[in-house]
């Protein structure tokens, strides 16, 4: 993971990417958000689009709301429900009277390290998107893409004017999303990756992080970065059974402390993947290759 940039962040301030899309940032920033959660506005005129709304904090919701200005909101759009994404719908659309559309609500436990990560219990939506199905503007058409694997309620929306998809964690440009089982599932995430990847989109705008300028170079790294980690970890189990918190020190080096337990359920995520795909198995925490 990479270091944030130095301070001042944006936090609060209207920014403008391109002419139909402004973002706002929260105030929730933690070694898994970066600098915090970036709110998409998208459209011009009459009616917009938000895009994650973020964390439940007062002074980001007057920000969105300071930001859309005398527009309607015609849609609250959520990517996925951890709570650095989706406890704001709920009040900015109580303050709004905007409906809540996007992800499908989760209710899982979250077993994860992160504790801005857990999901949002009070997520209730409108209306949930399917795959392909689209929220319109004037002047703007968003298209949902379903990209589990991060969580298995993920979407990215594609801004079909200008080329331009909202990953949310999905694909992020400082970092590689965390995956956590049991909802984080490491097949779906690689599959997730390689539909992106056959995709054309001209950018990403993450929630967290700059945006990625040559998206299908990065999603083909992220790829290869992961095919890499999983061939470490075949090659450190024909050495010895180890669980996945012994090859945690060997696989990431200089690793900050705070992030060793997001490594391990990583390591734990590829492991869950090797073995429904009949190449590691397990006695109780210890695994081995078959």
């Amino acid at each position: 993971m990479a270091g944030p940039p130095p301070k001042p962040w944006p936090t609060g301030l209207v920014e403008r990417p391109e002419p139909l899309v402004r973002r706002v940032l929260a105030p929730n920033p933690s070694p898994y958000t970066y600098t915090g959660t970036q709110t998409y506005i998208v459209g011009e005129g009459e009616a917009v689009a938000v895009i994650d709304p973020g964390p439940d904090d007062q002074a980001h919701i007057d920000a969105i709301v300071e930001a859309v200005g005398a527009a309607k909101i015609a849609a609250i759009m959520c990517t996925h429900t951890h709570r650095d994404h989706s406890p704001a719908a709920r009040p900015l659309a109580e303050r709004t009277g905007a409906p809540i559309v996007g992800c499908a609500p989760l209710v899982l436990d979250d077993s994860g390290p992160r504790a801005d990560a857990s999901f949002d219990r009070d997520y209730a939506p409108d209306r949930v998107m399917e795959d392909g199905e689209a929220m319109t503007g004037p002047g703007w058409t968003l298209r949902a893409v379903h990209t589990p694997g991060h969580t298995s309620n993920h979407l990215c929306f594609a801004l079909e004017e200008s080329g331009a998809l909202f990953t949310g964690d999905h694909v992020m440009g400082w970092s590689t999303s965390v995956v956590v089982p049991p909802d984080g599932d490491m097949g779906a995430y690689m599959k997730s990756l390689e539909r992106l990847y056959e995709r054309g989109d001209r950018v990403y705008y993450p929630a967290h992080g700059a945006p990625v300028e040559k998206p299908r170079q990065l999603v083909r790294g992220m790829i290869g970065h992961r095919r890499q980690r999983e061939n470490q970890i075949l090659r450190l189990l024909g050495e010895t059974r180890q669980s996945a918190a012994d090859m945690v020190p060997r696989m990431y080096k200089g690793l900050d402390p705070r992030l060793t337990g997001a490594a391990e359920m990583s390591v734990t995520a590829h492991l869950l993947d090797l073995e429904r795909r009949g190449l590691v198995g397990r006695s109780g925490d210890l695994w081995q290759t078959l």
